[in-house]
């Protein structure tokens, strides 16, 4: 049975009185001025001496050249570990980066969308133009139409239920929901 055998508290404590701030000083230079990542290191490498009580048994008269060897290979170490590892992207990030379409999709739905919008009349097709590709106002559109603004509510609500009936894709979404809602209702009914 192997016994394990560490470094008296002690001998710890004077190890790190002694060498604790020239080893910080130097783990802070090898860090580049990160006190928390050279504190971090300081005390990984005190927990190596703490481990390694044959350490103190060597031949040298100090200590200090086998701390900084530790250290400044823990710190090349910690590193390495670093660059390996992806950068982290957080959500913010994600939720600000624009969304990348393939342009072949985006292609095929600018086509459905033309003569989805073909099939409509002309007075439901001027009202949309106005409104969805120049960017106008109600208000604006009725005027620029000559038409009072209730008819443009009317015009863009009917063209755009005639469109959700036309548009590949988008009545299947809307007759799926329309199920699961149904399914849902009657299951919560009985």
């Amino acid at each position: 049975m192997k016994t394990t055998t560490t470094t008296d508290e002690r001998t710890l404590a004077e190890l790190q009185r002694e060498h604790g701030p020239a080893l910080f000083r130097f783990l802070l230079g090898l860090t580049f001025g990160d006190r928390q990542r050279a504190e971090d290191l300081v005390q990984e490498t005190l927990v190596r001496a703490w481990q390694h009580p044959e350490a103190f048994d060597a031949p040298y008269d100090s200590m200090r050249p086998w701390l900084f060897t530790v250290g400044r290979r823990l710190a090349i170490d910690a590193r390495r570990s670093r660059q390996a590892r992806p950068v982290e992207v957080s959500d913010t990030v994600l939720e600000s980066t624009p969304d990348v379409l393939d342009t072949a999709d985006r292609a095929v739905r600018t086509l459905d969308v033309r003569e989805a919008v073909r099939t409509l009349s002309p007075e439901h097709r001027a009202v949309l133009v106005q409104i969805y590709f120049r960017g106008l106002s109600v208000g604006e559109t009725a005027e620029v139409l000559g038409i009072p603004a209730g008819t443009v509510k009317s015009r863009s609500y009917y063209a755009l239920r005639v469109l959700s009936r036309t548009l590949p894709g988008y009545s299947r979404r809307s007759s799926a929901r329309s199920s699961a809602s149904r399914a849902e209702a009657s299951a919560t009914s009985t």
